[in-house]
């Protein structure tokens, strides 16, 4: 039973790929159209479909919402019982549809070009009704489903689900959607944090732990411990970073002295020690401690201190 799962689950995989794969095809002179057409719109791009086609339809009215191309879900079967009011005059409507041939189609098709609006059509039969009447066509042709009985609709959604991703990043690029732009439709959630979260915003909810050369190390040691970011910063009078100090150096100085009484942070400190600036995305703190293979890092703008952030700071706002 196993081998056989796994069996099916490799053919199914195969049968899907090769549906993708099957998309380069069809990337042709119609798809480029349609893509500029959407782009140049001064309107929404309304997309709508039946049944599972509809479920696709809803996703890629998602994708081009949080990658800044305006969109709207129009469900075909409500489109005749007045939904289709949503239709203005500038938007550009795309129609998903295997068979393209649906009575519900149809009837959407005719309120479209009664309206005068511009028409896709993304169909898996190029010969069919939809097919015919739209203005430009995404061809999402599947030789078979993956379905042992060729029914169930799997490569054909991919294959739609699929293109209409190819339609989204076409636009995305074509807006000069940037990183930035993305944060301001996700600012919840951990990737929110990715793209907007910055060093500062952490450090200044942080202790910030701080002595001067001249320090004792028991006063050292106490800062480190009352502050809990397993580190002190070394500063000088005017506030300018010097060096840092780890939990790990105590350690490695209470190994090699017998006595500590008279020594001062400067006899352990790190010089010259790694700092970020506080307008730096948490994100690149990240990717800096890892490089650098440190848990700490000094914030720091033109060498004055500004704080400290720990890796657990990065995890506990979901950044690592």
């Amino acid at each position: 039973m196993t081998n056989s799962i796994k069996s099916i689950a490799n053919r199914t995989l195969e049968i899907e790929l090769e549906a993708i794969k099957g998309l380069s095809n069809f990337i042709d002179d119609s798809f480029e159209e349609a893509v500029k057409a959407i782009h140049a719109t001064k309107g929404r791009f309304i997309v709508s479909g039946i049944g599972k086609s509809a479920i696709i339809a809803q996703k890629i009215v998602a994708t081009c919402n949080s990658t800044g191309t305006p969109s709207i879900f129009l469900h075909a079967a409500e489109a005749i019982h007045g939904d289709s009011g949503m239709i203005t005059p500038n938007d550009i409507v795309l129609i998903i549809s295997k068979s393209g041939e649906s009575p519900e189609i149809k009837n959407l098709v005719q309120l479209v070009k009664h309206f005068g609006n511009t028409l896709i059509g993304m169909v898996g039969n190029t010969e069919s009704y939809l097919a015919k009447e739209s203005n430009w066509v995404l061809n999402t042709t599947v030789t078979k489903e993956a379905c042992i009985n060729n029914l169930a609709p799997t490569s054909s959604t991919t294959a739609q689900i699929v293109m209409g991703d190819l339609v989204a990043m076409c636009l995305m690029e074509l807006n000069n959607f940037k990183a930035i732009d993305f944060a301001k439709f996700h600012p919840g959630g951990n990737l929110g944090k990715r793209l907007t979260l910055t060093v500062g915003q952490i450090a200044n909810a942080n202790p910030k732990p701080i002595v001067q050369a001249a320090t004792s190390l028991k006063e050292v040691i106490l800062t480190i411990s009352k502050n809990r970011l397993g580190a002190t910063a070394v500063v000088d009078a005017n506030n300018k970073v010097e060096g840092i100090i780890t939990d790990g150096d105590i350690r490695r100085m209470l190994e090699q002295h017998a006595s500590i009484q008279d020594l001062k942070a400067s006899d352990i400190y790190h010089t010259s020690p790694i700092t970020i600036s506080p307008d730096a995305l948490a994100v690149e703190a990240l990717t800096l401690m890892e490089q650098k293979d440190i848990s700490q890092i000094i914030v720091a703008e033109a060498l004055n201190y500004v704080g400290m952030i720990h890796m657990h700071d990065l995890m506990k706002e979901g950044i690592l």
